[in-house]
Formats: structure tokens, sequence, C-alpha cells
């Protein structure tokens, strides 16, 4: 189980969960990718199985490799995404990228808080942004999930905060200023084409279960030209 097996299968695939979700093949797992016959089974204890700490662990070297992305995005799961596929995710949903617009405050306030210093810890974060405390633990995991859908936000390492590491969170624009970069010469066009081409089928419904949400929201997304984003971004400011 080494980093470089790993990024292989990840660049195959386009995305994959870490973890299995419920033992299901489908959507497609990095544990499934090394063990393609084994359930796994997430008990940590003498009789568990080492496989699933050392995945765990890999993890983590991952989403520092930079050879990937590592996000919460997959309903809220641990995906890993290839780098020729994120910028186009990033670059679709974010309409007139790469001016960012449609974000809650919260998630708007945290999003600044990362530009500004990325990583972040989640004591960190919540610290910094005035969202400590059971009260305001619904508002904080909503704004997150708002970065995470549109690929504003990356997983990058993680801090020991005391019984349990926590997860490092950083600004898209910050980490990975290449493939933010990358996205803002991108056109419409080829973003949808790599989307249309690298997802498979679990992860391409989600997709479109995000797109439909946020045109719901907002005016209507615009389907490919150019000048037409220009206008919905306008619109927008």
């Amino acid at each position: 189980m080494t980093l470089a097996k790993a990024v292989s299968f990840i660049n195959k695939r386009g995305l994959l969960l870490v973890f299995p979700q419920e033992n299901r093949k489908d959507p497609a797992s990095l544990w499934y990718e090394f063990f393609p016959r084994t359930k796994m089974r997430w008990e940590w204890d003498e009789s568990g199985d080492n496989r699933v700490s050392d995945l765990w662990f890999l993890r983590e070297r991952l989403s520092l490799s930079r050879k990937c992305v590592y996000a919460k995005w997959f309903r809220g799961r641990a995906t890993l995404i290839a780098l020729d596929v994120f910028p186009a995710m990033l670059r679709l949903a974010n309409p007139g990228f790469p001016h960012v617009t449609g974000l809650s405050f919260v998630a708007r306030e945290i999003l600044d808080l990362l530009d500004e210093d990325s990583p972040l810890s989640t004591k960190q974060l919540k610290k910094m942004s005035g969202l400590q405390g059971r009260a305001s633990e619904t508002a904080y995991t909503r704004a997150l999930k708002e970065l995470w859908d549109r690929c504003l936000i990356v997983a990058y390492g993680e801090v020991d905060e005391g019984a349990f590491p926590s997860l490092a969170i950083g600004s898209t624009r910050v980490i990975f200023e290449d493939l933010w970069r990358e996205a803002e010469d991108m056109s419409h066009e080829k973003a949808q084409e790599i989307i249309d081409s690298r997802l498979t089928e679990s992860f391409a419904k989600y997709w479109k279960g995000l797109v439909k949400k946020w045109q719901s929201r907002h005016v209507e997304i615009p389907a490919s030209s150019e000048d037409k984003i220009d206008d919905w971004w306008t619109s927008q400011s």
C-alpha cells in the first residue's frame, strides 16, 4: 500500500472515496482498489485489520503530497480527486470564476479567513470565525459544506488538538494556486468535457444534484459560452 500506487489509482479513476460507503464498491474507493475482494472492518482493537489504520495514515500523506486533492466532497466523505479533474470541478462550481459569488455570510467569512492564512485547524478556524460552542456547530458545518461542495477549500494534513487529530483546512486559492490558475484559464466547455468523461456514474449523479441545487438558489447557471458566463457574473455583482 504505497503512495505512488494510490496516486495511480486516483489518476485512473478520477475520483475515489478513501473508505467505501457501507462496504459498497460503488462509488469506487481506494480501499477496494487496493483490496478488491475484502470488505472493510472498521475496528481499531487488537483484532482489527491493520490495513484500515494503514490506509488512514496513507490518507494524510496523500493530502500533503500535492499529487491529488483531498476534500470532504462526496456526501461529506473523504474524497481523493485527480489533479486533472479538480480544476474542471472548481471552474464549473463557480460561475464567473475566478470571482466567487453566492456564498452564505458565514461561508464567505470562513473563506476570507483561509485566503489570509492557510491551512488552519478546526479549533483555530472556529475561534477566528467566532463559531465556537455547540450553538454555532450547525452554522459552521453548513458553511464548510458550501465550501467543500464548490471546491473552494481542501484538506491539507492534520493538527494534533487532543485525543483525535483535527483536519487542517486550507483555501484552494492558497494551497493549490497552480490548480486555481489552471481553472482560470479553462473554458467552460473544456471543463464540462472533463467532467463528462472523468466522473463515474455515482459521482456524476451527485455532481448533477449539486448543480441543480445551485441553479435553484441563484439565476440559471450558463450552459456553455463565455459571454453568457460574463453576463451571469455581471448580474450577480
